[in-house]
């Protein structure tokens, strides 16, 4: 997410205001996206690649958050185990992040929009870009 925007939760309350990072909703999404069965790995940038090669790990790689008028959109690119139905996958990845963020945050999502950047053989142990 390039600026820090914070979403607000809830209302104002005497003792304060509640709000959330977009990089927490990123967290959110992508461990969320992860327990869908026929996803393989996730697609981050140069950046999260380099990171996680120096042993950190990135649960929002392959997602981003944006904030556009007060709505919400999420975009995640995902590499798909061969065999799995790739509709049925991102539909389970829609429901199970709609449902993840909403539970956690109360925030509702206007999009979220799934990107299949790749295919995993298991018998080839390579991935097939697309």
């Amino acid at each position: 997410m390039s600026d820090n925007q914070l979403l607000n939760v809830g209302e104002s309350t005497p003792l304060g205001n509640v709000e959330i990072s977009p990089d927490v909703l990123e967290v959110i999404a992508g461990i969320a996206t992860t327990e869908v069965p026929g996803v393989s790995s996730m697609r981050g940038n140069f950046a999260t690649g380099v990171a996680e090669r120096l042993g950190k790990k990135s649960h929002g790689k392959g997602i981003k958050v944006e904030l556009k008028d007060e709505m919400v959109l999420i975009d995640v690119f995902i590499v798909v185990d061969y065999g799995h139905t790739i509709p049925t996958v991102a539909q389970q990845i829609q429901s199970n992040v709609r449902q993840a963020i909403k539970n956690m945050t109360a925030i509702q999502i206007k999009e979220i929009n799934i990107h299949v950047v790749g295919v995993h053989m298991e018998q080839m142990n390579e991935d097939v870009e697309i």
